[in-house]
């Protein structure tokens, strides 16, 4: 964070110039006045605006720094570009001819990379800007992946008639499953258990004699 003190003739002026001199956006700044202007008579007793302006770190440059670091220090080399930008957050792309170690099994970790920049990139942020990273469309490919097998899955819950429990997930894995099958008639599906051992169970809606 950058702090800085600075006088106008008004409030309004005072903080344009301390935006100019920071080289920032309203939005990247938080303002406290600690005088207002007074015009005083006749020119005697007047007083100049007084506002202290503190500059917050850019919550998308803070990640690109952090995965730069973090991600030298495991020596790979990387390009960081944004992806997309959209209301949920800002997607960083990691472009490396090692993106396969990034992405680590399963996408474990890339998923940690996510969590770790999530908190380095927002630490000193005036408002909370989620961070998603991905690399060579792991994420599509995982979404396409992770809807086949609910399909599947679902499939085989029906024709057995019986619970069907899918290996434990992370939290965006699970609600794509839970997504693709919302609609899908003659199953339910729910989260089950605490921690790293939470997991999706596909459950038909009918139980038909002869089966529990």
């Amino acid at each position: 964070m950058k702090k800085i003190t600075v006088k106008g003739k008004t409030v309004e002026e005072a903080i344009q110039r301390a935006l100019t001199e920071l080289n920032a956006t309203i939005d990247r700044v938080e303002v406290k006045v600690i005088e207002e202007a007074r015009k005083g008579f006749l020119g005697i007793g007047s007083r100049l605006a007084v506002v202290e302006v503190t500059q917050f770190p850019d919550p998308v440059e803070e990640a690109r720094a952090y995965l730069k670091n973090v991600i030298q220090s495991m020596g790979i080399s990387v390009t960081i570009l944004e992806k997309e930008k959209n209301e949920d957050g800002v997607v960083l792309e990691l472009i490396s001819d090692k993106a396969a170690v990034l992405i680590g099994k399963r996408g474990q970790t890339l998923n940690a990379l996510e969590y770790l920049t999530n908190i380095a990139a927002n630490r000193n942020a005036k408002t909370y800007q989620r961070i998603f990273l991905d690399a060579e469309n792991y994420r599509e490919r995982r979404k396409q992946t992770l809807i086949q097998l609910a399909e599947r899955q679902a499939e085989k819950a029906i024709k057995l008639n019986r619970n069907i429990a899918l290996e434990p997930m992370p939290a965006k894995d699970r609600k794509i499953i839970h997504t693709a099958l919302q609609n899908k008639e003659g199953v339910t599906t729910n989260s089950r258990g605490e921690g790293i051992y939470r997991h999706v169970v596909i459950s038909p809606t009918k139980n038909r004699r002869g089966h529990q």
